[in-house]
């Protein structure tokens, strides 16, 4: 009777840890099925983190960073600050247009997601072009204008020189002898401005253009080519220069010489020093170039690229005429 007893509870015992055991095989099971799921899942996630972390990599080749287009590059910098998936990559081509195309090409084995590109030569532009499209990278051009870009940032360079020249025959009672600096040769800004200049001269039967010079848009070339033309004896009224910096070193060469008082000098851009030199009444008109918005932009423009959105073939951004009664207010524009 108790054997039978004792069999039965062993009979229940066994029974009842046959259950927990399956139970727990049953759990396991589900548990490894569920840890492979959570597997598949982490994987999963750390591939969409993975994609969502990926940056966005930029590369702007431009044709120098110094005066207005170190504005510029601050700008672009500015942008990708605020886009922490932007990955900015910026290289001076210090004027060579050979290294401007080894920069490019260095950007395409990189695989950069876009590239930007303020071009030291705008007539030479056409292996940069090619070697982005062959490799599907987006070509964003900024500042200076050349075929076959996917879109321009910038403005219209024929404009600058429009204004910059009206006012000052408007200013000389449309009269004069005109000496024209010119920024680099074969670059879209300088042919543009010059040739907006010679138009607006064209339209004064008593003006007319005496000298006519390049000096690279620096400073000290314009200031060396002040001397040269002052040195050759011949008489000028009006400088029309294709950018302030230029325009700054004449002003420099004509103090020196005592001739300032007895010439009038406009340049384009607006810069800092050239406002201050308006004020004091030594430059007669600048025209404002928005750096900000053009390096801005530009980056802009090639980040939507990059992640595949439509962009505009231009973005375009207008000069503006300053006076020296607006020399405060573009001053503070430049503080901002």
């Amino acid at each position: 009777m108790l054997k039978k007893s004792f069999s039965k509870k062993n009979i229940v015992l066994l029974t009842f840890l046959l259950l927990v055991v399956f139970m727990a095989t049953a759990c396991g099971s589900k548990g490894t099925t569920s840890g492979s799921g959570t597997g598949s899942s982490t994987t999963q996630n750390e591939k969409t983190t993975e994609k969502a972390d990926k940056k966005i990599r930029i590369g702007a080749s431009m044709a120098m960073v110094v005066d207005f287009m170190s504005y510029v590059v601050k700008a672009m910098q500015d942008y990708a600050k605020e886009h922490p998936d932007i990955e900015l990559t910026i290289v001076d081509a210090n004027q060579n247009a050979s290294t401007q195309l080894n920069q490019v090409e260095n950007f395409i084995a990189k695989k950069m997601d876009a590239i930007i590109v303020h071009p030291v030569d705008t007539e030479s532009t056409q292996p940069i072009v090619e070697a982005a499209k062959k490799a599907g990278i987006p070509l964003i051009a900024v500042n200076r204008k050349f075929p076959g870009a996917d879109c321009y940032v910038g403005s219209d360079a024929y404009e600058s020189g429009k204004l910059l020249m009206e006012y000052l025959a408007q200013k000389a009672g449309g009269k004069g002898n005109v000496a024209i600096m010119v920024g680099t040769l074969g670059s879209e800004p300088a042919r543009l401005r010059t040739q907006a200049i010679k138009d607006v001269i064209a339209k004064y039967p008593n003006m007319k253009i005496v000298l006519e010079g390049a000096a690279d848009w620096v400073r000290d070339k314009g200031m060396a080519l002040m001397e040269n033309w002052l040195q050759s004896g011949k008489e000028f009224d009006i400088v029309a220069s294709n950018n302030d910096e230029m325009a700054i070193g004449a002003i420099k060469a004509l103090e020196a010489a005592g001739k300032l008082s007895k010439v009038m000098v406009g340049g384009i851009d607006a810069l800092p020093q050239a406002l201050q030199y308006l004020k004091e009444g030594k430059m007669a008109v600048t025209v404002f170039q928005n750096a900000h918005d053009q390096g801005y932009r530009g980056v802009e423009m090639a980040y939507k690229a990059a992640k595949g959105e439509k962009i505009p073939p231009e973005v375009m951004i207008p000069y503006e005429l300053v006076k020296p009664e607006d020399a405060d207010k573009y001053m503070a524009r430049w503080q901002k």
